[in-house]
């Protein structure tokens, strides 16, 4: 079972998220902040984290180099959100070491495909076609 760590600051957003995800088929592991975010990651060993830029204690992009510094070897995908993106948001989040960069309110149909591209999922089985 593929485990996703969701990080936000937001109570509504990450519970709404969460059902999404697993919907999905994914385990989710939810942190509040970029600190829990950090020691969630060292815990849950996550298959990719889905990152909020904006929160308080620790911002998502300095959690994001902070997990990588922790675990250089071990390169967790990390997807980038926030709600207010600005034209520098994107680029700013991919040299703070994230893979990919999503806006709010999240497109889910995009989320989702860029979330199988990052860990390298096939065509489903069950949507697999025989020859």
């Amino acid at each position: 079972m593929t485990t996703i760590l969701l990080v936000d600051d937001h109570d509504d957003i990450r519970e709404m998220m969460t059902i999404k995800l697993q919907r999905q088929g994914y385990t989710v592991v939810t942190a509040k902040n970029g600190l829990e975010a950090v020691l969630a990651t060292a815990q849950a060993a996550p298959s990719l984290i889905l990152m909020d830029i904006n929160m308080p204690e620790l911002d998502g992009l300095e959690a994001t180099m902070q997990i990588r510094a922790a675990d250089a070897e071990n390169r967790i995908p990390v997807i980038a959100l926030t709600a207010y993106a600005l034209p520098d948001d994107e680029a700013r989040a991919i040299a703070a070491g994230c893979d990919g960069f999503q806006a709010k309110p999240v497109q889910f149909d995009e989320l989702f495909d860029q979330i199988s591209r990052l860990l390298g999922e096939g065509i489903p089985q069950s949507d697999a076609v025989e020859p």
